[in-house]
């Protein structure tokens, strides 16, 4: 029973994560428009995500535009872009093979082998959150190299936008919902050896044992 609500939980927290990691794969604020030295109020805010850049204006409209041409980013939007895809693809298949191994379905029978599979569905969630750590902290060490380089012209530079943060929750809670399905397995393995007990012994009447205990 703890074993089965340890399934759920886990499951519960890779699907949030998964979710919250498309989220932050579509949004376009990966980079936002930096505010140095006294340059509060200005025209626009510049957005840029893996998919898109937008422009939104002082008056609240905003304008977006899809990346024309893939070799012409940058090379960490060009690792994101691919490792994201990757790690949502992962999620997708570790729902799929955590539902067919649940306790709560009947897709397999053999407990030993619904073990092994909720097993194999978290290390693909936890494989999941490790791809799309990757390209978080690599566009977050760029960003923050950039903002401190002088050699950046201040209206280059960029800060950590909302969709980083996202991201980097729903790491967490992939890592944590995959541990915790395979840590829900099982440990414990049955020997296929059988024991077999001797009967005990009969006494009579009198207080003697009987003889058939010695045949």
């Amino acid at each position: 029973m703890v074993s089965a609500g340890l399934e759920i939980l886990g499951l519960t927290l890779c699907v949030v994560g998964t979710l919250l990691e498309m989220v932050a794969c579509g949004l376009p604020t990966w980079k936002v428009t930096a505010f140095i030295e006294a340059n509060i109020v200005v025209a626009q805010t510049i957005w840029d995500g893996l998919w898109m850049s937008c422009a939104v204006q002082s008056t609240g409209q905003m304008q977006c535009k899809v990346h024309d041409s893939v070799l012409a980013l940058a090379p960490d939007l060009q690792a994101a872009r691919a490792l994201t895809v990757v790690s949502s693809v992962f999620g997708v298949l570790g729902l799929t093979v955590v539902v067919a191994g649940a306790q709560c379905t009947n897709c397999i029978r053999d407990e030993r082998v619904k073990a092994y599979v909720v097993g194999t569905g978290g290390a693909l969630y936890i494989a999941s959150g490790a791809l799309v750590l990757v390209p978080l902290c690599w566009i977050a060490n760029s960003i923050i190299s950039d903002f401190y380089n002088p050699q950046v012209p201040n209206a280059k530079k960029r800060e950590i936008g909302a969709a980083i943060y996202i991201g980097w929750a729903a790491t967490a809670l992939l890592l944590l919902g995959g541990s915790m399905l395979c840590c829900s397995c099982p440990c414990r393995s049955s020997s296929g050896f059988s024991v077999n007990y001797a009967p005990t012994k009969r006494s009579t009447a009198n207080g003697d044992y009987d003889k058939r205990n010695y045949v």
